[in-house]
């Protein structure tokens, strides 16, 4: 039923949709565009299984790398045992339950899957009012069907998107689909241009937005998915989730390793079988190959450090929907922002009034306070108000009209209460705002006499003024109009006697200009701190508003977004852009105002063109798309509906700007420790991978056994590479630029450090090998002796090494102990280390032997070596500086 209803008239909608405004639709005709539209309800998604997001946890490159690997063991296990001998039956069952721990965590974590379809669903109304067959009745909103007259009321959910033919002082909320903070007016009688914007069809009400004032009566023009609402559904339903860049990089990595296993395990094979050694024997060598190649531990890891970031968060007031995007949040480069709730505080607030001649503030350091003037002018206006604020656990609630409810909340600032008023000067006649009038008036009993008192649009109500400085008021109306404020004007006159009937031409007239209220939705005022910070850390901050763009640009001025050399944008300049030229100016526009849903999308889909990683924030249902095109997508806790909640990726509990910030610190510090991580366990597989290769081409014989392998790597390295993701985050991360997106987690010197270190640790493993199989050095050199002195050194040598990656400074000026995590993992992975040399049961399962103390003190010393390196490094790199 694509049509642009708002642009027709309502007879001609009628006569479209075969209904009659009077009596409605015939029951047999609604039964039958029921079956023809079916009900008016979202589409459900089918919520995937616990074994479907499973799976999604174990489709990392990483992971098939682990499954290969325990596949190749597994079959080797069998064929030994096939042929009677001894067959190695934990090092495949240790690798599958890593890849389940991987998955589970992952799982469990990250919360309910593809939320927004369902919490859309959740805001369709269950009942409502319309008319058929002449009779007014109360239907299951499911069965409202296109042509159906509703007939709607203040506080009534909207059931459908609907054309009006009659209206009464009707306003609409509709923040949350437009992201305009203020009702709007909406009248049945208006003319609106085919052209457009979904936020200036005032003749249009949609679907999930209610009705704040007044009445009237529509016809449903869309029902279920052809709503604005339902489109909205199926832009969310389309985006697909991007891997993060962590996730492309791990990926990537993935590959890189299982070539180079492959390969190493191929040449070793080779080199083998023309050496003469036997294929089984050859198998379980390459095996040992892969299985050093491979960090088993790795997936699991940066599961359990981002799960350890996720619960930092919470701390800071973000709750994290899926776990890659702790990492994504570090490499944020724009943040683009929506006005209402996100930047400001969605309450309009009374800053500035017009009174006794002269513009004044109201709140604020700079407040001149509420004197004579001022006073009566709020006194006058909080009578001529049908808004109320009570206080409720210390804070303000706000019940009614905003503009309305700003002026109540300031008089009573002043110590002027509403019921107070309302007790001394009585209401004893109105009549009510309409969008024809722009006016509301009351008249009040004060002091024996009858006060009429006139409130709304200053240009109308200038006209009725017969006294008052016009002129200065007009001045000062231009004044508080440039900065972007919701401006209402107060007169009053008295009358002797109530009239029999209020004819507003005559009640509305010679009326004594008061004054003007400004009001606006003011900024937060941690914001500007916060974008201050955006800024020194290389982040653009963007505002996308379905606001104004005078409102939008005067409240961006003021927080730092709209700079010299930056432009604003309308939503209506927007869609006469091509995705060309979006694309090739979207660097020179800080504000979008007016936009549509699908605007939003273009706006980050340009800036992804970019290579730039955009986080969006949002509250409302038009958010929701978009947050989850964004690479992170933030939604606020407080204020934020339920469909923007479900379409994120993060959520932030206070609804504060600021706690963004935070979580891209944090999402910085998580990234580089992630990166020490990754360093730490590659330069260890790095140097067991030399260990074994160099060891097969010298002497033909394997110095590691898989099982010893496997148990550094997932028991000796797993326990400090877990610390290592528990490390403080360095001071400075906010003043670094954001890291690119395709910069690799090797860059800055990181690939070098892990390649040398890798070599340094393959070296001195190597070395003990050589000590405890041939030399000279201890008391009975053998292969068994060897494999144990080259276990003990390259697992404790880890553990040193553990201990290098933490700082790129000195141990001694971070300190051995500042890292409480770490000191309890070196001692834990020490134990067990211990454990397997020392207890005769493990030591048999091992294959390993006792040493005696000249053979310990052998071991000690090498595997101090890289403590000792790495600080003579440290030392010279900073002596260079």
């Amino acid at each position: 039923m694509e049509k642009n209803w708002h642009a027709e008239s309502a007879e001609a909608v009628a006569k479209a949709l075969e209904t009659d405004l009077a009596t409605g639709l015939p029951e047999a005709l609604a039964e039958e565009r029921l079956k023809r539209y079916g009900p008016n309800k979202l589409d459900e998604k089918p919520s995937r299984t616990f074994l479907e997001r499973f799976m999604d946890q174990i489709k990392d490159m990483m992971i098939i790398i682990l499954f290969i690997a325990a596949g190749i063991s597994l079959g080797l296990s069998v064929y030994n045992a096939s042929r009677g001998l001894e067959a190695e039956w934990i090092e495949p069952v240790v690798i599958v339950l890593i890849i389940l721990v991987n998955g589970i965590l992952g799982v469990l974590q990250e919360s309910k899957a593809e939320a927004a379809l369902e919490a859309l669903k959740k805001m369709s109304v269950p009942r409502v009012k319309v008319r058929r067959e002449g009779a007014a009745k109360i239907i299951q909103s499911e069965g409202l069907v296109p042509g159906d007259v509703v007939i709607l009321e203040a506080g009534d959910i909207i059931p459908a998107d609907c054309r009006l033919f009659e209206s009464a002082s009707l306003k609409s909320n509709e923040s949350a689909l437009t992201g305009e903070s203020m009702p709007v007016d909406k009248s049945a009688y208006d003319l609106v241009p085919e052209t457009a914007l979904l936020a200036e069809r005032t003749d249009m009400l949609y679907s999930g937005n209610s009705v704040t004032y007044g009445r009237g009566t529509a016809i449903a023009v869309a029902t279920g998915m052809n709503t604005e609402m339902g489109r909205i559904a199926t832009m969310i339903a389309s985006e697909k989730d991007g891997d993060t860049p962590l996730q492309q990089k791990l990926a990537q990595l993935g590959k890189y390793i299982g070539m180079a296993a492959i390969l190493i395990c191929v040449v070793i094979f080779l080199v083998g079988i023309v050496s003469g050694l036997g294929m089984v024997e050859m198998f379980m060598t390459a095996v040992s190959l892969a299985v050093a190649a491979i960090p088993e531990g790795l997936p699991a890891i940066v599961t359990i450090v981002l799960a350890i970031g996720v619960r930092r968060m919470v701390g800071k007031k973000a709750i994290i929907r899926r776990l890659p995007a702790v990492e994504t949040l570090g490499s944020t480069t724009i943040i683009c922002s929506d006005k209402t709730g996100t930047l400001t505080q969605n309450r309009m607030t009374l800053v500035k009034v017009f009174a006794g001649g002269a513009i004044k503030l109201l709140e604020g350091s700079e407040s001149d306070g509420a004197d004579e003037e001022v006073a009566q002018l709020l006194k006058l206006g909080a009578l001529c108000t049908d808004g109320t604020v009570e206080i409720e656990g210390g804070s303000e609630k706000h019940v009614g009209d905003p503009t309305e409810t700003s002026i109540v909340a300031a008089a009573m600032r002043a110590g002027i209460t509403k019921d107070r008023l309302s007790s001394e000067c009585p209401r004893v006649g109105e009549i009510p705002f309409d969008s024809d009038r722009k006016l509301m008036t009351t008249v009040n009993a004060v002091d024996g006499k009858y006060l009429v008192i006139v409130k709304g649009a200053p240009d109308i109500l200038f006209s009725k003024c017969v006294s008052g400085n016009i002129a200065s008021a007009s001045a000062a109306l231009d004044e508080m109009g440039s900065d972007a404020l919701r401006v209402l004007a107060v007169g009053c006159k008295e009358i002797e006697s109530l009239p029999e009937k209020y004819e507003p031409d005559d009640i509305e007239s010679g009326l004594d200009l008061i004054g003007l209220v400004g009001m606006i939705d003011p900024p937060r005022p941690e914001v500007t701190d916060s974008i201050k910070e955006c800024v020194g850390a290389g982040i653009k901050t963007v505002m996308i508003t379905g606001d104004n763009v005078v409102t939008a640009s005067a409240i961006a001025r003021q927080l730092g977004i709209l700079r010299d050399g930056s432009e604003a944008l309308t939503g209506r300049q927007l869609e006469e852009m091509t995705d060309e030229q979006l694309d090739g100016s979207v660097e020179n526009y800080s504000v979008y105002a007016r936009v549509s849903p699908s605007n939003k999308i273009r706006i980050v889909k340009a800036w992804q063109k970019k290579d730039q990683v955009v986080a969006m924030t949002g509250d409302g249902v038009n958010d929701a798309p978009a947050l989850k095109a964004a690479d992170i997508g933030c939604a606020m806790g407080i204020t934020g509906t339920d469909v923007a909640k479900g379409a994120s990726d993060m959520i932030l509990t206070d609804d504060n700007f600021a706690t963004i910030v935070a979580a891209v610190s944090e999402g910085r510090g998580i990234y580089d420790n992630i990166r020490k991580a990754v360093r730490f366990l590659l330069s260890c597989n790095l140097g067991e991978i030399i260990t074994v290769f160099l060891a097969m081409l010298l002497w033909r014989e394997s110095p590691l056994l898989p099982i010893q392998i496997l148990w550094i790597n997932l028991v000796t390295d797993s326990f400090p590479a877990l610390a290592l993701g528990m490390e403080m985050i360095e001071s400075g991360i906010m003043n670094r630029r954001p890291r690119k997106k395709e910069e690799s987690l090797f860059s800055g010197g990181v690939g070098v450090a892990t390649v040398i270190e890798g070599t340094m640790i393959g070296a001195i493993t190597l070395l003990a090998y050589y000590i405890g199989s041939r030399s000279g050095l201890v008391r009975e050199a053998g292969i068994q002796l060897g494999e144990t002195m080259c276990f003990s050194v390259l697992a404790l040598s880890q553990l040193v090494h553990a201990m290098n990656v933490r700082s790129s400074h000195s141990l001694f000026r971070v300190g051995f102990l500042s890292n409480p995590y770490m000191v309890k993992a070196v001692a834990v992975s020490t134990f067990l280390i211990i454990a397997v040399l020392q207890v005769p049961i493990l030591s048999g399962a091992f294959k390993l032997v006792s040493m005696n103390a000249q053979e310990w003190r052998i071991v000690i010393a090498l595997a101090l070596v890289p403590l000792a390196s790495c600080e003579m490094v440290k030392l010279a790199l900073k002596c260079l500086k």
